[in-house]
């Protein structure tokens, strides 16, 4: 079915629009249950396992699911499987058997931040522990943002043909709109409710797929005459020692989910540590979902689109709905692409800004502070990271434009993760 194009980019703008809106009404009403700085970094430690659950995956993904992971799927297809397994195991490790010890210890010692624990967990009284965290976080969690933002303007272009820049400022603002005003509160809310849009897209998309191309023996008919290594484990590559390494390395890819700080911080602001095995469950379940679902995308789409993909694999979901799916129902499928986003964006910077203005600002420089000016100060310190952000993934796309989203974002997610998760493991698992 053929739509005007003028009609076909209103029906999308809409969708995006409300998209937006609910995003923005979620900080307003986030902003009023905010009120002090323990809400607006930790949501008060009174957050339930469901939105705990929703929100530590919808920011440990990213953009890096819907645009990468997807062009895996349709660069190497089964391959990406490992990538599945190594995202299950990090998630399952970080839930069943790290966040209780961590909860019990950050709710002893009255911890809001990650430095906050570490400082209090290696008994730092000089302070070091909790500078070089924050200025770890105030370092890395910018290339990181700045990844995001990089995807949010290569998703309007490659679903709308808009100006990338023009994209990247779009959804950018709106970002900043909701973030500022509700803290880690609108965070929650908001990825419970991206989360949502997230899985069900991912889940659904490769059915559509399917059905269109009249049942699984359609596309596996497909593959199997045009891109027969893609229906192996190995994607085609064989099992060299040099492939070997590389699964090896797409199952690592889970390991930074064992103290990332941005994941880690959800587990401090639940409620209890009853809440822990019910969120782990939902956890996983919305990893398999997901994480799958984004490798069955990029299978369909490869057999569905054939030549038309190219060697482009990011570029099987914009074309994969493009062709699929009515303008109003494209929309939507942009608006998952910037909920992937900014799901992932909104987290990490209350992240970041609670180093600056927390760990460094008041508890090294100025311990007199009172929390109603330095929630203030974390308002206006989120603001200038997420421009030091927006000004990175400007200068990476004036160098590189065509920059892919899948090692972009393993980049900065590398950062962080190699910085925390072993600090963060041995502290709950080792005396000394």
């Amino acid at each position: 079915m053929s739509f005007d194009v003028s009609v076909s980019d209103l029906y999308k703008f809409i969708s995006i629009a409300i998209y937006a809106v609910v995003l923005i009404v979620i900080g307003v009403l986030a902003s009023r249950r905010m009120k002090d700085l323990r809400d607006y970094y930790a949501g008060g430690k009174s957050l339930g396992f469901w939105s705990v659950a929703f929100s530590s995956r919808a920011t440990g993904e990213s953009a890096w699911l819907l645009i990468g992971l997807t062009g895996f799927g349709a660069t190497y297809g089964l391959k990406g499987l490992w990538i599945v397994l190594g995202e299950l195991l990090g998630v399952g490790i970080a839930w069943l058997f790290m966040a209780k010890r961590f909860k019990k210890l950050t709710d002893r010692y009255d911890s809001v931040t990650v430095p906050d624990y570490l400082e209090s967990r290696f008994r730092d009284s000089g302070q070091w522990l909790r500078l070089i965290a924050a200025g770890a976080l105030v370092i890395f969690v910018p290339i990181y943002v700045s990844a995001q933002i990089h995807a949010s303007g290569q998703a309007f272009h490659d679903f709308l043909g808009m100006n990338y820049y023009i994209g990247a400022l779009l959804g950018f603002a709106v970002v900043l709109a909701y973030i500022t005003q509700g803290g880690f509160i609108a965070v929650v809310w908001s990825d419970v409710f991206q989360g949502l849009l997230m899985v069900a897209g991912l889940v659904s998309l490769p059915i559509v797929g399917i059905a269109a191309m009249g049942g699984p023996s359609g596309v596996l008919d497909s593959l199997e005459a045009s891109y027969p290594g893609l229906l192996t484990l190995h994607g085609g590559e064989g099992w060299t020692t040099r492939n070997i390494i590389s699964i090896i390395g797409a199952c690592a890819i889970g390991l930074g989910f064992l103290g990332s700080p941005q994941v880690f911080v959800r587990f401090i602001s639940l409620r209890s540590e009853t809440e822990i095995s019910k969120g782990a469950a939902v956890a996983l379940i919305w990893t398999l979902l997901a994480d799958g679902g984004a490798v069955c995308v990029g299978l369909v789409g490869r057999a569905l689109l054939t030549g038309d993909i190219g060697s482009n694999g990011e570029a099987v979901l914009p074309l994969m709905v493009d062709d699929l799916m009515h303008p109003l129902l494209a929309g939507v499928y942009i608006a998952i692409v910037l909920a992937a986003t900014m799901s992932t964006i909104d987290s990490l910077l209350v992240v970041a800004s609670s180093a600056a203005a927390r760990d460094y600002y008041q508890k090294h420089k100025h311990p007199e502070l009172s929390d109603a000016s330095l929630l203030s100060l974390s308002r206006k310190l989120t603001v200038v990271l997420a421009f030091v952000s927006l000004a990175i993934a400007m200068g990476v796309a004036l160098v590189n434009h065509q920059q892919g989203v899948f090692w972009y974002i393993i980049f900065g997610w590398s950062g962080i993760a190699a910085t925390f998760c072993p600090v963060i493991i041995l502290s709950l698992y080792w005396s000394r």
